[in-house]
């Protein structure tokens, strides 16, 4: 099992103690090519688990991707995440045999869950928000059973309706994946609007 002190996220050391190079996480937002600084940000706090995340977000079963709510800002227009992925998971016998690697769209998914988070604890009650765009999406590195990926999302634009996210993951030190998601309310029929 992959384990990474919240001190290498943020120093971006490796196993073996030394610095990474290219694609390490670094120590602030123009340093390491992070969203947001994480220096201030106490990554071993698990300040809202699963129960409560279902309070909020509609996911469930194997679709329910968020641990934990590590750290929600001030304003809130940011917030950090955390999914572990696990060697029991749905997806780990065939993506792939033998090698098996956390899919890409699961951890878009998983940020776009805790966008939806973000979105819906500013709203009076919690809506359905449906995932409506992915925009300059990039996938850097691997996630497997194991590893925690710690999620990164930081508000572009939110109104009652919808929102647009910048969103990255990183895991064992490294960006995993970055992309701009955007999400709109659907009623409970699940069109647009409410």
């Amino acid at each position: 099992m992959t384990r990474v002190s919240p001190e290498d996220i943020r120093t971006g050391a490796r196993d073996d103690g030394q610095q990474t190079a290219d694609g390490a996480v670094g120590g602030g937002a123009s340093k390491s090519g992070l969203l947001f600084d994480l220096d201030a940000i106490d990554l071993s706090q698990r300040l809202v688990a699963r129960d409560e995340i279902a309070r909020i977000n509609p996911h469930r079963g194997d679709m329910a991707l968020l641990d934990y709510i590590v750290w929600v800002g001030d304003n809130p227009r940011r917030i950090v995440g955390l999914k572990t992925a696990r060697s029991d998971e749905f997806w780990v016998p065939g993506h792939f045999p033998g090698r098996p690697m956390f899919p890409g769209v699961l951890m878009l998914e998983s940020a776009a869950q805790l966008a939806a988070y973000l979105y819906n604890i500013r709203q009076d009650k919690p809506l359905l928000a449906a995932f409506t765009r992915i925009e300059n999406c990039s996938f850097r590195n691997s996630v497997v059973p194991g590893d925690d990926l710690y999620l990164l999302c930081q508000e572009v634009k939110w109104s009652r309706r919808g929102f647009v996210c910048d969103v990255q993951g990183v895991a064992r030190s490294r960006v995993a994946f970055e992309a701009r998601i955007a999400g709109l309310s659907i009623g409970a029929d699940g069109r647009a609007g409410r």
